[in-house]
């Protein structure tokens, strides 16, 4: 029969100091004469201080404050850290002693074998004669597919660090390299310095290399990772700092390369941050920054062709808003001159709501915009070169929204804008001030029907508007493209800017109609067109948008239950030719995922748009099973008839390593940029990094 009994050891003098009790449960427990010792065996467990341990026998000696173990021994600590061992000799804390033929787990990660163990001061943990991996074995003395071989290893609890000295690294039981003495973060630290998975990149350009980041803890808060990348071609520093404020967040990235490519020195600098500045302002602030066109792409740090940096203030709250910007802008385009696009704006808008007692909403707005251009004076109508622009608006609107007892929808408002335009640098136009007056209408009147399987909206709409204008013409620079959808289908301006404005009476008419199914079918159609008095020469030829009767717009989205989403859009010209389109589908499954898009755009010059573009783009991850996964991305040029960009990346992963192939074609061309296929491999070694998933699979062991 097995005896339970819960021990106070307030007699021992060690458990006394600690004030702790232990329990014990064992087959049989004896005190033999004298009242000194305690023996406990068969099947027995000690719980203390949330440490259990479990063994075959255990012998306390009060003479000597000792515990002498008798294996099998099991040691669970309430961090999770696992000691196994055939013999051990402890205080009654656990704290100090030395184990034989023992192991230690952690994390359920990393096991460290070792002929003995000693424990010191309940923080260190000294292994002799080690053997640590991450791998699975089956039986003892099988090799696993890797292992760490030193002569001692030190386990600091509170630093969460394990020393090595004397250390080879084994694949397969043969030894690759030695390293004297090493420090690696056990599994359950979460951030701490020291190296970081190494990746080895072979480019066309830029040959064969390896990257190896190192990661620096600077505090709780923040941190630097410096990457040296260094190839047959190119020496690279890379580096990434972020910290985290009480109010905000900040995260610098760039590089530094002397490369074959080129003779000068060659860098990148990224930096976001937003801060919280009380009374609901919000401060943002990004600097994007490239020494020259192509780094960006030669080295696939960025696929962007024109940088952005803003620094921005705004406040939003439930009855005004504020915001205000300054942006600068750089190209790297071989079409385009920084110089002229202007590279540098500012904005700033403010808008404030108000309901008066007799109902409706009256909304203020004003705004500031200017824009500035590094170049002299323009020559020629078409030459915008060196114009610079600043323009001030103020407007108002009234609005009234209500709902008929049949149901109907009804929403009208009417206002008018005012904006004043400050020009330099052109020697056709001056200063002009614009007034703008708009009244609008839009009657809704949705018609639901609810069955068991799903219920089905079916809603008309129809709009009408007229706006005019009076005072000095504007020159159109900030709404040369403008794209129709269901958003604006219904709206005032169809413009982008504010440049340009819709003048005239005009009047839209739509339908939707939507789906909501029982069983997660969800589904959106819309079909409408725009009408106008007179055609609009402010809106591009490809547009559909600027003749009397627009082309027609047809919108739809799709969801399923399986986790398939299609979302797509066309605009067809009266025999029903599709002008442009859209269409983005994604497939979220249980081994698959699936993103793919395709666009048609017609040929525009207006909006800087010299041949047609059509091109498909996809993004597939495949998962065969728990070890093996594959993924594909390749965007392609059906005008051309050839691809842009190809990828594939292949993963392999166990319970003990982690191993990423990838190879990359880019075949963009520029008349400083030329094709590059793009090679990298990495292998991570599972339970050294921090926050990696347990879940890992595991090879399954055979008899």
């Amino acid at each position: 029969m097995r005896h339970l009994l819960a021990l106070v050891l307030l007699c021992l003098p060690a458990l006394a100091q600690a004030q702790s009790a232990a329990s014990l449960v064992a087959d049989s427990i004896t005190i033999p004469a004298g009242g000194r010792t305690l023996v406990a065996e068969g099947n027995v467990e000690v719980f203390f201080d949330g440490t259990r341990l479990s063994a075959r026998r255990i012998t306390f000696d009060q003479t000597a404050d000792r515990l002498i173990i008798d294996g099998p021994i099991f040691i669970a600590a309430p961090d999770g850290t696992i000691f196994t061992a055939d013999q051990a000799s402890l205080d009654p804390q656990l704290e100090n002693g030395i184990l034989r033929g023992a192991r230690l787990v952690l994390d359920e990660q990393l096991q460290l074998a070792a002929n003995q163990i000693d424990r010191v001061g309940g923080r260190y943990t000294q292994l002799y004669q080690v053997a640590a991996t991450s791998c699975h074995i089956c039986a003892t003395g099988q090799t696993p597919l890797w292992e760490i071989r030193a002569r001692r290893v030190i386990h600091d609890e509170d630093e969460r660090q394990l020393y090595f000295d004397d250390a080879s690294f084994r694949v397969a039981g043969v030894p690759i390299f030695y390293i004297p003495r090493m420090r690696l973060p056990d599994p359950t630290l979460t951030r701490a310095t020291g190296l970081l998975i190494p990746r080895i990149a072979s480019t066309d350009n830029l040959g064969t290399g390896i990257k190896l980041p190192y990661f620096i803890r600077l505090g709780d808060s923040r941190d630097l990772t410096l990457t040296p990348y260094l190839s047959t071609s190119t020496t690279t520093l890379e580096a990434e700092y972020r910290q985290a404020f009480l109010r905000g967040d900040l995260e610098i990235e760039g590089a530094v390369t002397r490369d074959d490519l080129t003779d000068d020195m060659r860098a990148y600098l990224f930096a976001d941050g937003i801060f919280d500045l009380g009374l609901d302002t919000v401060l943002r602030f990004d600097v994007e920054y490239a020494s020259d066109d192509d780094y960006l792409l030669e080295y696939g740090y960025s696929d962007k062709d024109r940088l952005d940096s803003e620094i921005s203030v705004e406040r939003i709250r439930d009855r005004d808003m504020f915001r205000g910007a300054l942006t600068y802008f750089s190209s790297l385009r071989d079409t385009e001159s920084s110089e002229t696009l202007p590279p540098l704006l500012a904005d700033a808008q403010w808008e404030r709501r108000v309901t008066p007692r007799w109902g409706g909403t009256l909304t203020f707005t004003s705004d500031l915009q200017a824009h500035y251009r590094e170049t002299t004076q323009a020559a020629t109508a078409t030459d915008l070169n060196g114009r610079d622009v600043a323009r001030l608006g103020f407007g108002t609107a009234y609005r009234v929204d209500t709902v008929t007892a049949y149901g109907l929808v009804a929403e009208g408002s009417l206002g008018f804008d005012v904006d004043y335009y400050n020009v330099a640098d052109d020697t056709l136009t001056g200063d002009s001030l614009r007034t703008t007056g708009f009244v609008q209408s839009t009657l809704r009147y949705p018609m639901i029907r609810r069955g068991p399987a799903a219920t089905h909206i079916l809603e008309p709409a129809v709009h009408v508007a007229w706006s005019a204008v009076t005072g000095d013409p504007v020159r159109n620079e900030d709404s040369t493209a403008t794209e129709f959808d269901q958003a604006n289908l219904l709206a005032l301006s169809r413009f982008s800017g504010e440049d340009a404005v819709e003048t005239g009476l005009r009047g839209a008419l739509g339908l939707t109609w939507t789906r909501m199914g029982a069983g997660g079918w969800d589904s959106t159609v819309t079909v409408g067109r725009v009408f106008r008095e007179d055609t609009d020469r402010d809106f591009s030829l490809t547009s559909g948008l600027g003749t009397t009767a627009s082309d027609w717009l047809i919108a739809g989205q799709i969801t399923t239950p399986a986790g398939l989403a299609v979302n797509s859009r066309l605009i067809l010209d009266d025999d029903l030719d599709v002008t442009k389109s859209e269409t983005r589908a994604g497939w979220s499954g249980g081994k698959l995922d699936l993103a793919a898009s395709y666009i048609f755009l017609p040929a525009d010059p207006f909006e800087s748009r010299d041949a047609k573009v059509s091109e498909w783009t996809i993004d597939a991850d495949y998962r065969f099973d728990s070890t093996w996964s594959a993924g594909i991305n390749a965007r392609y040029d059906v005008i051309s008839n050839s691809p842009s960009r190809t990828g594939l990346d292949i993963g392999w992963q166990n319970e003990c390593v982690n191993v990423d192939f990838s190879v990359s074609r880019r075949f963009t061309t520029s008349t400083t940029l030329s094709p590059s296929t793009d090679f990298g491999l990495s292998i991570e070694l599972a339970g050294f990094s921090a926050g990696r998933s347990t879940d890992a699979p595991t090879h399954r062991c055979t008899q």
